[in-house]
């Protein structure tokens, strides 16, 4: 039998200072049995850094065509594709191909900057391609957040994330690759 994903609920009271956006989001985040915590939290992470109105996570991991997260317009042409970790040059170009945009948020440093050195020259060329990497301490901070309903506050200004519940308060930074 199957394992089922685990089921998280976040409300975000999200200020982007950056891009005058404010809102509240009820999310609702699917944890595939094989995704681990750091990896759902940096997808969250993902979700808040470029928030917009169709914005959605997709069946990330139980689907290998679609990214984790996408924008779609109205048409149906996918706008943004965000994916995690370190994805090879042939599902780059592809999605590359797929979308006006795409990002790549890679964590587990060590790991990225390996990745980076072995892919970054392969896809310079991709002008719709941006890579960020983030910083290992900050996304482990982000794991004693995780509960099954999340109450949590985002404020992004100049291109800092501080992300916090009643308990704790985490700075994220986003250094761009590309």
């Amino acid at each position: 039998m199957a394992l089922k994903a685990t089921i998280y609920k976040a409300t975000v009271n999200i200020s982007d200072l950056d891009n005058h956006y404010y809102d509240e989001l009820n999310l609702t985040i699917a944890q595939h049995p094989s995704e681990s915590d750091k990896r759902m939290m940096v997808r969250l992470v993902a979700y808040i850094l470029n928030v917009q109105e169709r914005l959605e996570f997709t069946k990330g991991l139980s689907e290998e065509s679609e990214p984790e997260i996408w924008a779609k317009n109205y048409t149906d042409d996918i706008e943004l594709w965000i994916d995690l970790g370190r994805p090879d040059e042939t599902r780059l170009r592809k999605a590359s191909h797929k979308s006006q945009k795409v990002l790549v948020y890679s964590y587990n440093e060590n790991a990225s900057a390996i990745w980076w050195k072995a892919l970054g020259n392969k896809v310079r060329d991709y002008k719709n391609l941006e890579i960020y990497a983030l910083n290992d301490e900050q996304v482990a901070g982000l794991e004693s957040m995780i509960e099954r309903t999340m109450q949590l506050q985002a404020t992004i200004e100049d291109g800092q994330l501080w992300l916090s519940n009643n308990e704790t308060s985490q700075l994220i930074e986003v250094e761009r690759l590309q």
